[in-house]
């Protein structure tokens, strides 16, 4: 079932499930559903936050009770740890507040955090503050993305247009992201 019939279907309560899970996505295609009327926007944008919090402090606390687990050493030896590591270690509260942004870091991170020696207590807070941004902002950018699009969703022919100029776009962002990581790894 692709993720509009999902969130079609059940509505806000895949919003929530779904953001910690499918993340952006899931909540991008909220706001687009609430554009359309079918889901009201500030729905959405509590349902994406409270959904990823919970996933993400899930994932911290985890990772602070079992971090000698296999499971977690596993995570540890990934690159993707290693840099959210040292993201960690030179910026804690901007790393925390922003992890969810970062494409590539978006799972790993509240492992990394929980393993590290970031208190519990600081975690808990930035980790609200951030989905509380998080959210309404994935949930208005779908949200104006489908106001934007609108006008040229009248017919089959602009859809399939829209939807190769999106995959395109995602194509030369992702090599674009390899490009400057390969460089970036140069250094």
């Amino acid at each position: 079932m692709a993720i509009e019939a999902l969130v079609a279907r059940y509505g806000l309560f895949a919003i929530f499930a779904g953001a910690g899970i499918e993340g952006e996505a899931v909540v991008v295609t909220g706001g687009l559903l609430a554009q359309k009327g079918l889901l009201p926007i500030w729905g959405v944008a509590i349902a994406g936050a409270a959904g990823s919090c919970l996933v993400d402090q899930t994932w911290f606390w985890l990772a602070r009770r079992f971090r000698d687990h296999p499971r977690v050493q596993a995570a540890k030896a990934r690159p993707a740890f290693a840099r959210a590591m040292r993201w960690l270690d030179r910026y804690p509260t901007a790393f925390i507040l922003s992890f969810r942004f970062i494409y590539g870091l978006r799972t790993v991170s509240p492992i990394a955090i929980g393993a590290s020696d970031i208190p519990s207590r600081t975690f808990v807070m930035l980790n609200m503050l951030a989905a509380a941004i998080w959210g309404p902002a994935m949930a208005w950018a779908g949200y104006a993305f489908g106001r934007a699009v609108e006008p040229w969703l009248h017919d089959v022919k602009s859809v399939i247009l829209i939807a190769a100029a999106l995959a395109a776009g995602g194509l030369a962002a992702a090599l674009l992201y390899r490009l400057g990581r390969a460089a970036l790894a140069r250094i």
